[in-house]
């Protein structure tokens, strides 16, 4: 009876992820909201009874390391199967990389890099995290340094923060397994141009048919396919 934990569960992408995994009885889910004084009422019709909405803003460390502790209360000797950083920000989706708006490219680094990062810090020191725990760290393809250099290259700022989430990723791969998880795999995924208020008016693909193709990913996963960046259909994606 699997337990997961999904990041930005109140819309679009995550909204799915969740949707998808409370199909199953036996999934334990812990659904990540950035304010619970907002209106969840999507995410909650969703609920089952092995659903928890908790509170976690991914660009508070201060907010990150509570909900650890909230979950080890929530969970008790429980370990955590699964993990999707699913939750991101695209701050000045328009500007070039001339154009940079050093306030906005922080926040995002803070929210797409360093929230990933401590999520699993803190969840590992309350001792959360399955031997064998799969991690989906949600990147893009404006992430891949090859395909900018192809003529892709847009939204700089959010480009940046994915690159680093890549690397992040590479490290994780092997700091997690050094940290004791001896059969941990960390990647990267690309969902797809989806259909969501991040994705826009352009995007063809539905947030259906992405998260059917991740989830399948994910728990498909290898020991050898530690480290590497995928797409939604199992390719892989050029670094």
């Amino acid at each position: 009876m699997p337990t997961y934990v999904v990041t930005g569960s109140n819309r679009g992408i995550g909204l799915e992820i969740v949707r998808q995994l409370t199909q199953s009885p036996e999934n334990t889910v812990l659904a990540l909201v950035r304010n619970l004084s907002k209106d969840h009422s999507s995410l909650k019709s969703l609920a089952s009874e092995k659903t928890h909405i908790l509170e976690c803003d991914t660009s508070s460390l201060s907010s990150i390391r509570d909900f650890a502790k909230t979950a080890r209360s929530t969970l008790g000797d429980t370990k955590i199967d699964y993990v999707i950083n699913n939750a991101g920000v695209n701050l000045s989706e328009n500007n070039s990389s001339l154009q940079l708006a050093p306030d906005d490219l922080l926040d995002t680094i803070k929210t797409n890099v360093l929230g990933p990062a401590k999520l699993l810090e803190f969840l590992l020191q309350q001792g959360l995290l399955s031997e064998n725990v799969r991690v989906q760290n949600m990147s893009s393809t404006l992430g891949s340094v090859q395909m900018s250099l192809s003529g892709l290259g847009r939204a700089t700022g959010y480009s940046i923060s994915k690159a680093a989430l890549n690397m992040l990723n590479a490290h994780l791969a092997t700091d997690l397994r050094k940290a004791g998880l001896k059969g941990a795999v960390v990647i990267v995924m690309c969902p797809g141009w989806v259909k969501t208020d991040m994705g826009g008016d352009g995007a063809m693909l539905s947030p259906e048919e992405s998260v059917a193709g991740q989830l399948k990913v994910l728990q498909g996963l290898k020991d050898e396919d530690n480290g590497k960046f995928f797409n939604y259909r199992g390719e892989n994606v050029p670094w």
